[in-house]
């Protein structure tokens, strides 16, 4: 086994029991309310409810808000504060618009949507995809983020590999073939997960994103395959590689980036060099964690977080 060179400012941490808590469906065990909010770039559906400094919690490119599930088991529910899980444009139950992903649109989106809830402003809980969307909603939007954390979050390395697939097949291979195989087979894709998971084979699929994908919940892996749109995935690695990453540098909320040890669609070297984008970044490696730390390690993520 190689070691992994860690920043001396990282705090790891060991970690509990993995992927302790499943996925769940039923909005009414958080109080949450369903409702449609149309937006410049179609409707988004947002489960929601009233509180104190809100939360906006975004997917990433196979979740939903349901994927935030298990971090709310682990957080009490985030006790009284107010709640925002979108579903974003093209997943979940938002219907995905006419036109290929856009940064500047979700962000429009999200702001839509901030506005018709009556939420001037709120501290942003992004995994993966949404991750980088909650740090450009943090640059267009500044007096709407009190703060920014990304969860398992695809950044530097994920953007490079997307500007650059040959080499990245070195830097980043999981991220690159998956991109590579969704290219090729599109929305085809979203079957043949289907067809994997009846016969038992999704875990050999899923193996490289979870770091014990044989402990995972049932509930887990069917989301994984429910969720994954092929289309908005490679739409959204087409929008990363074009991105001009020194617009994090205009941030001056504070940011807060966990990753995990064994991400495969990320580095451990992704939380330097954010932190040469964003200062006053602070980070947080969990041990024995892959690409859905809110989901594998959800108590660490709470308790990091401060929402326990």
């Amino acid at each position: 086994m190689h070691a992994i060179e860690t920043d001396a400012r990282d705090r790891v941490v060991t970690t509990e029991a993995y992927a302790p808590y499943p996925v769940s469906p039923t909005p009414a065990t958080w109080h949450l309310r369903r409702t449609e909010v149309p937006t410049p770039t179609g409707p988004v559906v947002v489960h929601h409810r009233p509180g104190p400094d809100p939360l906006l919690l975004l997917h990433g490119v196979a979740g939903s808000w349901s994927t935030w599930t298990p971090l709310l088991t682990a957080a009490d529910g985030v006790g009284d504060r107010g709640l925002v899980l979108v579903d974003l444009p093209g997943w979940g139950s938002s219907p995905a618009p006419a036109h290929p992903f856009d940064l500047d649109d979700v962000a429009g989106s999200l702001t839509t949507v901030l506005e018709a809830l009556g939420i001037a402003t709120v501290d942003v809980l992004g995994h993966s995809m949404g991750a980088f969307v909650g740090m450009h909603l943090a640059v267009v939007a500044p007096l709407r983020v009190r703060s920014v954390a990304l969860v398992s979050g695809t950044t530097v390395a994920t953007a490079a590999a997307a500007r650059h697939p040959v080499r990245a097949l070195r830097t980043l291979p999981a991220f690159t073939l998956l991109r590579a195989g969704l290219s090729i087979t599109g929305e085809a894709a979203r079957p043949v997960l289907r067809a994997l998971s009846r016969v038992g084979l999704l875990p050999l699929l899923a193996a490289p994103v979870f770091t014990h994908v044989r402990r995972l919940d049932r509930s887990v892996l069917d989301a994984f395959v429910q969720e994954l749109r092929p289309t908005r995935f490679t739409d959204a690695a087409r929008t990363a590689a074009g991105y001009d990453l020194g617009r994090w540098r205009g941030i001056a909320c504070p940011v807060t980036a966990i990753a995990g040890r064994d991400d495969v669609f990320a580095r451990v070297s992704d939380l330097e060099a954010v932190r040469e984008l964003v200062p006053q970044l602070r980070t947080v490696l969990l041990d024995d964690c892959g690409h859905f730390a809110h989901v594998e390690h959800p108590d660490a993520v709470a308790r990091e977080l401060g929402l326990t």
